[in-house]
């Protein structure tokens, strides 16, 4: 008979008071819980929204083999991952992540369900807010993938409503090129959110997505490109 594991590997705190992560190792795969929070935060046993919303938002930008992408919210790598796998050898991703630890646990045994993307030479790791990265205006983008905190309707930082905000989202379209696309991860629909990105000055398409291939959770994607 197989042995079952449960096992608390690390916690980690999010600045902010926003809570506190447990990184667990559940039989083959990992989890990423919020204390005080029911369910996972994320999951290496399920990720084909995040795949998505890299594979639908590349397919949008001109030029993807030399695109110019930042990413909110590292998680488990599988966004990024999916990212280096679409963008060539010129191309250039900045992840920020805002807990240090979830970068150490994607260098440890976890990040071997990704590929180890945080090792990619093309890979700059941002430890910080990635609403402060995106504010420092270095270059234009081509595009912008947020997956953090839940989506628009955080779960842990009252502090990520400002990257949802009015003004956030007009930081993200002024580091846009024309054409540029900002994404943007949900685990469902939101209407005011819609209506903030369509006054911020973006043609926004919404799609929802399986969690896993294709059966189970939907979750909910914005795509909003800068005309």
């Amino acid at each position: 008979m197989k042995m079952r594991i449960n096992k608390l590997l690390d916690r980690a705190l999010i600045p902010d008071n926003g809570g506190e992560l447990l990184f667990y190792q559940r039989n083959e795969d990992y989890t990423i819980e919020v204390v005080g929070i029911p369910g996972e935060l994320m999951t290496t046993a399920h990720h084909g929204s995040e795949d998505a919303l890299a594979e639908m938002a590349l397919k949008k930008v001109k030029n993807s083999a030399e695109a110019s992408v930042v990413i909110g919210g590292l998680g488990m790598g599988f966004t990024l991952a999916t990212v280096l796998r679409l963008v060539g050898e010129k191309g250039k991703v900045v992840v920020a992540e805002l807990v240090p630890q979830v970068v150490e646990w994607n260098k440890g045994p976890m990040g071997a369900f990704a590929g180890y993307p945080v090792n990619d030479p093309r890979t700059i790791v941002h430890v910080g807010d990635v609403l402060e990265l995106i504010r420092s205006g270095h270059g234009k983008y081509d595009a912008i993938l947020l997956d953090t905190d839940n989506g628009p309707e955080g779960l842990t930082r009252s502090s990520n409503d400002r990257l949802y905000s009015h003004r956030g989202l007009r930081s993200a379209y002024d580091v846009l090129k024309p054409g540029g696309v900002l994404a943007v991860w949900s685990t469902h629909p939101h209407d005011p959110f819609t209506r903030k990105l369509d006054m911020a000055g973006f043609r926004v398409e919404e799609k929802k997505v399986f969690a896993h291939r294709d059966k189970g959770t939907k979750h909910h994607l914005w795509f909003a490109t800068r005309p």
